[in-house]
């Protein structure tokens, strides 16, 4: 079973992918556990998020999925395991919050919120990396 987590063929584009995609979502989790880039913190985080109606480990699991999922993506480590976890913090940020505000980002400021277009582009990668694995220079391809 670990050695399916692990596999994965040795693709320096995939590994391209699987870095930009870990720097992205490790710079959105680094904004939601420490507090860096101007984020809210952990603290900040899960208030906001328990006071959207997210019950507080499913908030957890978000945060933690973006922050150690973005590491984890970056050095290659449980590549499927992390891109699965943002896959579905993607999913549900999507359905939930952004899909009312349609498929366009706020770029001028006239809308309520954010659509969903990052997410979709994101929820691509993360299949793309579920599917074939790491990538060349990984954590990942050491263990196999």
């Amino acid at each position: 079973m670990f050695n399916v987590l692990v596999s994965t063929d040795n693709d320096v584009i995939l590994t391209l992918l699987r870095v930009v995609f870990g720097v992205v979502i490790f710079a959105h989790g680094a904004q939601k556990m420490p507090g860096w880039f101007g984020g809210g913190g952990f603290k900040g985080t899960m208030a906001f998020f328990t006071g959207q109606g997210i019950p507080a480990p499913l908030a957890f699991l978000a945060i933690a999925a973006e922050f150690f999922g973005g590491l984890g993506l970056v050095v290659g480590l449980l590549a499927r395991i992390a891109a699965f976890g943002i896959l579905c913090n993607m999913v549900v940020a999507s359905a939930t919050v952004h899909a009312p505000f349609g498929f366009f980002m706020n770029w001028h400021g006239k809308q309520k919120g954010e659509g969903y277009e990052y997410h979709l582009l994101a929820i691509a990668i993360a299949l793309a990396i579920l599917i074939r694995g790491a990538g060349a220079l990984s954590l990942d391809r050491l263990l196999m």
